[in-house]
């Protein structure tokens, strides 16, 4: 894998468009999904899993979590954390390593990052988020961006929402990713926090109305590039989670649809081929298979034979003599054969 390290601000990739991006999602966009994805769309902004500080300044090979491959460009790092100093240095390393935007996550809702005061708790401290914000701002020349959600429970009116962006805001944040629900912290699980709290589009809406000088993202619940159209019609850019990890194809027409491209749209089994090598290399180096392919199966949702194809990336993988063969076997059923 190539590493991209910047060695000097004038190496810094130029400001990304979040006009489309895909959301950070733990335990699943990880560099090798990453690399997947981007062979479905050259202008999505991938995010990495959220990292904590701790595991980047005190982990044991911190080096692992800030690994990617050039190819992954526009790439966005983002990180978990509330102590200014820490997310400083954090986000230094973010840049030294060339990464084109550094995000802090003000969303999530497990217990275990509430416990560290990480995630949508911080919510319910916006002047604690803002100084968090501008030791970054100080800290790095790239993008500092924030994804939160419109409120969690006992703080969740509009107005407490407004004193939340406008507080980040007066610290030098210009970009937010809003996932349109609010976050319960007691009683629901992450999962359920995905589902149960209503989305509120109006909501998300009425903040660009009255932030017009803020980019806002739209996130939560979209599911189709219709859909996307829609919504960037209100707002400056959209982000996809579930439905592009679990329908990945999805992106292959980000491009055309949404950036105007006018390269030809990879079909399934281009996709798929144009992992081939990557993937050799992942063998070559002692890597599972299934490390990567574990990404793929959802790329034949909605084709003929979704299912021998994720049983083949899933199941036979584990037990074939050749691996790189089945993958060839899975690219021929993908193209029909």
């Amino acid at each position: 894998m190539v590493q991209n390290i910047a060695s000097n601000p004038q190496s810094i990739k130029p400001e990304p468009s979040r006009r489309f991006s895909v959301a950070p999602m733990m335990d699943w966009t990880d560099r090798h999904c990453r690399y997947f994805l981007r062979q479905l769309s050259t202008n999505a902004l991938l995010y990495t899993e959220m990292v904590t500080t701790g595991a980047l300044i005190h982990g044991d090979n911190s080096h692992r979590f800030l690994r990617y491959d050039e190819a992954e460009h526009p790439i966005a790092l983002q990180l978990g954390g509330s102590t200014p100093a820490d997310l400083a240095t954090c986000a230094r390393m973010a840049q030294e390593h060339g990464y084109d935007e550094v995000n802090l996550n003000v969303g999530c809702p497990s217990d275990r990052v509430q416990n560290n005061m990480i995630g949508a708790c911080l919510m319910g401290h916006p002047a604690l988020v803002a100084d968090c914000v501008k030791a970054m701002r100080d800290a790095v020349s790239i993008p500092v961006t924030i994804k939160h959600r419109i409120g969690i429970n006992g703080r969740d009116s509009y107005a407490e929402l407004c004193d939340f962006v406008g507080q980040v805001e007066a610290a030098g944040c210009r970009s937010f990713t809003v996932h349109a629900r609010i976050a319960i912290l007691e009683g629901l699980s992450p999962k359920e926090n995905r589902d149960i709290p209503p989305l509120r589009y109006d909501v998300a809406a009425q903040l660009k109305k009255d932030f017009p000088q803020l980019e806002i993202i739209l996130n939560g619940g979209i599911k189709t590039l219709e859909e996307c159209q829609t919504h960037l019609q209100t707002f400056d850019g959209v982000m996809l989670g579930r439905e592009a990890y679990h329908n990945p194809y999805v992106l292959a027409q980000v491009d055309s649809l949404l950036f105007g491209s006018q390269t030809p749209v990879v079909s399934r089994s281009e996709a798929l081929a144009r992992m081939r090598p990557y993937i050799a290399a992942h063998l070559a180096d002692g890597g599972n298979m299934h490390h990567i392919t574990r990404h793929m199966l959802g790329l034949g949702t909605g084709f003929p034979g979704a299912r021998k194809f994720r049983q083949m990336l899933s199941v036979d993988i584990h037990k074939h003599p050749q691996p790189l063969a089945l993958l060839d076997q899975a690219g021929e059923l993908l193209e029909g054969r």
